[in-house]
């Protein structure tokens, strides 16, 4: 990644893996730039139906944190093709971008010999289905961080890597908001009269809702989430996003619905006290979701617990 003059984009030209290095020197040569800072690599794998917006979230980035985008497409011909590219990107930015088309088993081999080394290492599975095979297995084994939809892909968290789920990053905004309902002390002393859980979720995806079901459950203290509701909402966010979250229990409610733009409404009522108040729930996109994991790795027992309970719904 280095800061370039001119943000035309340079490429894609078809290349080996071989002549791939060669190939971006050529096109780094365009840009007369004399220097490259390189930050880690991204190798983000999808099939063709995703392939667009897994190289528009890429393009989200702004250029941070990868300075080497490896995009495989899995279902590619059983000859193996290899683009080589310059990305601008915003704020006067230049990323190498190498995009292979071809099975797994070709994929293999192929994208291990152009990782750059010496660098952080972020596998994304950017499909919807099932691993097949041993590619993401052999993947992880030299991966800093993978990103997965955890609880699709049954991939749990690990001490070898960094495991960052994007729905559970994308969920950071409502559970940082749950949290302000019991900021003050006597609506903390109510948590313990919780018995049951709503989480309402856009579109079909419900796993994100999952982890935030286990989030709250781990939280006061649960051991299944077999007092938990999931419901479709309707909020206008993304599919997979939260729309609501509903506590219930005798004498005790406390709430947080998504409504226009960034807001939701929070209420909260228990004996004679209610209280209502606009609070920020920022939705977020793919890209700013990987982002918000590449930045800020969430590795530890909030996530594993969540995801533990979770799990056991599926």
């Amino acid at each position: 990644m280095t800061y370039a003059t001119d943000l035309k984009p340079l490429g894609p030209v078809d290349t080996t893996v071989r002549k791939a290095q060669a190939t971006l020197d050529e096109l780094w040569a365009q840009t007369d730039v004399e220097t490259r800072a390189y930050t880690g690599n991204m190798i983000a794998l999808t099939v063709r139906k995703h392939l667009g917006r897994v190289q528009e979230a890429l393009a989200g980035l702004e250029g941070r944190y990868a300075g080497r985008q490896i995009i495989g497409v899995m279902d590619g011909t059983d000859d193996l093709t290899v683009h080589a590219a310059l990305v601008p990107q915003a704020g006067g930015l230049y990323v190498e971008r190498l995009t292979l088309e071809a099975s797994p088993e070709q994929l293999q081999g192929a994208i291990l010999p152009l990782i750059r080394p010496a660098t952080v290492n972020h596998v994304w599975w950017g499909a919807d289905s099932r691993p097949e095979g041993t590619l993401l297995a052999e993947l992880t084994e030299i991966a800093d961080q993978v990103i997965v939809d955890s609880l699709t892909l049954d991939v749990p968290p690990s001490r070898h890597y960094a495991l960052a789920d994007l729905g559970w990053s994308r969920s950071a905004g409502w559970r940082e908001a749950l949290a302000q309902l019991f900021d003050s002390p006597d609506a903390a002393r109510q948590l313990g009269r919780v018995t049951h859980l709503t989480v309402r979720h856009a579109g079909r995806k419900d796993l994100p809702a999952r982890l935030f079901a286990g989030f709250i459950a781990s939280t006061l203290g649960w051991t299944d989430l077999s007092t938990v509701d999931f419901r479709l909402g309707r909020c206008g966010r993304e599919n997979g996003d939260l729309c609501g979250v509903e506590l219930r229990g005798d004498g005790v409610h406390f709430s947080l619905k998504a409504e226009q733009g960034d807001m939701a409404l929070a209420a909260c009522q228990w004996d004679d006290v209610q209280r209502v108040t606009e609070v920020t729930v920022p939705s977020m996109t793919l890209a700013q979701g990987l982002a918000r994991v590449m930045a800020r790795p969430e590795r530890g027992e909030v996530f594993e617990r969540a995801w533990a309970l979770a799990k056991e719904t599926l």
